[in-house]
C-alpha cells in the first residue's frame, strides 16, 4: 500500500463517544475526542501510529460524546485542539472536560479554507442543539471526505458538499418509528425530533438519494443510537432509498452502518469504491 494513500478509521460512532481519524499511514488528523485518550492510543498503535504522529485534532461542537478527552489531548498530550471561538467558548463551559484547554487552543472561522497536514479543510454548519456545530469537508490530492454528524434540520450546504465528496459519513441516529414508541420520555424524543436535534435513518436516506453522483463511492452511517436504531435496519433504510435511483451498494456504491464502539477495518480512500464483503 502507498504510505501516502489517504486513509480512514472511526474508532467509536455513537452517543457514548465519537472519534475517527484521517490521514496516512504515517501522519494525520483526529475528528472529534468523545472516547477516553487511552482508547484513543490503544486504536492509534493497532494502525502502527501515536500521539506524536497527529498534527491536531478537530472538533464538530461542544457535547460531552465529542470533547470528552479534549483536555487530556490538548494539555497533557500537547495536540492541538482545533475549532471555533464559539465552540472553545462551549468546551470551557462544559464540566464534563475536567482539564480545561488553554495553550493548547487554536482557532479558525467557520467557512474559510485553512490547511494542516497536507489536507484543505473547509467547514459548514449544521443545524444541533449545541454552542455551535460543524460538517467538515477535507480535500487530500484528488479526493474529498465529508463528515456531518448531530444534525438537526437539512440545510443547503449539507446537500451542496454531499453533491461533491467522494467519501461521505453521515449521520443516520434513530429510526423514527422506534423512537416514538421506545422508552425515552417525551421531552427527550421532541429534543431528538426538533430541528436541533439528530438525522434519522429516512432523513439520511433521503439525503444520499436526493445528492447522490457517480464521484460518491462510499458512504458510512455514523452516531446510531443504542436504544433507538439498529445498524441493519440503518443500512437496509439508506438501500431502499438508493434503490429507488437503482443504486446498488456493492456494484455503484459501498455503504456501511458504523458500529458504536468498536473500531472499523482501516479504509483506503481513492477512486475506487471499498469492496465489500460483508454490509454489517
Amino acid at each position: 500500500m502507498d504510505d501516502n494513500a489517504l486513509i480512514f478509521r472511526s474508532f467509536a460512532s455513537g452517543s457514548s463517544g465519537n472519534c475517527y481519524y484521517l490521514g496516512t499511514r504515517q501522519r494525520g488528523i483526529l475528528i472529534d475526542a468523545g472516547i477516553s485518550a487511552r482508547s484513543i492510543q490503544k486504536c492509534l498503535r493497532e494502525m502502527g501510529l501515536d500521539f506524536q504522529n497527529i498534527a491536531g485534532v478537530l472538533i464538530t461542537h461542544d457535547h460531552a460524546d465529542h470533547i470528552r478527552a479534549v483536555g487530556t489531548l490538548g494539555e497533557r498530550v500537547k495536540l492541538p485542539i482545533y475549532t471555533t471561538a464559539e465552540i472553545h467558548e462551549g468546551i470551557d463551559r462544559n464540566y464534563g472536560v475536567r482539564e480545561k484547554l488553554r495553550s493548547s487552543r487554536r482557532f479558525f472561522r467557520k467557512g474559510e479554507e485553512w490547511e494542516l497536514c497536507g489536507m484543505k479543510i473547509n467547514t459548514f454548519g449544521i443545524n444541533h442543539d449545541s454552542t455551535d456545530c460543524l460538517g467538515y469537508c477535507i480535500d487530500y490530492q484528488d479526493q474529498r471526505f465529508v463528515l456531518m454528524t448531530d444534525c438537526g434540520s437539512v440545510n443547503e450546504d449539507m446537500e451542496e458538499y454531499i453533491r461533491s465528496a467522494n467519501h461521505l459519513v453521515i449521520e443516520a441516529n434513530h429510526d423514527e418509528h422506534m423512537l416514538l414508541n421506545g422508552p425515552y420520555p417525551t421531552y427527550l424524543k421532541e429534543r431528538i425530533l426538533s430541528p436541533l436535534g439528530h438525522q434519522s435513518n429516512e432523513v439520511a436516506g433521503e439525503l444520499i438519494e436526493r445528492n447522490w453522483h457517480p464521484g460518491l463511492r462510499n458512504v458510512w452511517l455514523c452516531h446510531l443510537s443504542l436504544e433507538n436504531n439498529d445498524p441493519e435496519i440503518a443500512y437496509e433504510t439508506v438501500r431502499e432509498y438508493l434503490a429507488e435511483i437503482d443504486i446498488i451498494p456493492g456494484e455503484e456504491i459501498f455503504l456501511k452502518a458504523l458500529d458504536r464502539t468498536t473500531p472499523s477495518p482501516v479504509y483506503v480512500l481513492n477512486d475506487q469504491m471499498i469492496e465489500m464483503t460483508n454490509n454489517q
